[in-house]
């Protein structure tokens, strides 16, 4: 099923949108990327599945100074899934408060809502290998 061009555009803006409300601390504003019951796998990071939007928040929020001073996210690939459906893989990378850099590959499902697009599942793998899927 084919997507429009204005939906990839609206997927690839709102996959952008994360790393600037992440950075500027601003999880009000979270309803514009995640649905309310959004599932969070950060598996590979030892944390487990954080499920909902609140709890997102609150675990960011309990981070405080070690989250990620900032968020990129880059090489975005959309697959239509559905007509309101998407997948979306793409990388990011995070410069630490330390100086330190990492690279991660999302695997986000995407659903369109009432209020557009939003991200319903997103699984996060760090990249600590090279040549590895």
């Amino acid at each position: 099923m084919p997507i429009s061009p204005a939906d990839r555009l609206a997927i690839h803006e709102l996959l952008a949108l994360h790393g600037h409300l992440s950075d500027a601390g601003d999880f009000a504003r979270f309803d514009e990327v995640f649905t309310d019951t959004v599932s969070y796998d950060l598996t590979a990071f030892g944390a487990g599945v954080v499920t909902g939007r609140d709890a997102l928040r609150d675990m960011a929020l309990q981070l405080g100074d070690n989250n990620p001073l900032a968020h990129h996210v880059t090489n975005i690939v959309v697959s239509p899934t559905g007509a309101d459906s998407a997948e979306a893989l793409s990388k990011g990378l995070a410069v630490n408060t330390d100086g330190t850099t990492g690279s991660v590959t999302y695997a986000d499902t995407i659903i369109r809502t009432d209020d557009g697009w939003r991200i319903s599942q997103r699984v996060i793998t760090p990249r600590r290998k090279p040549l590895t899927p």
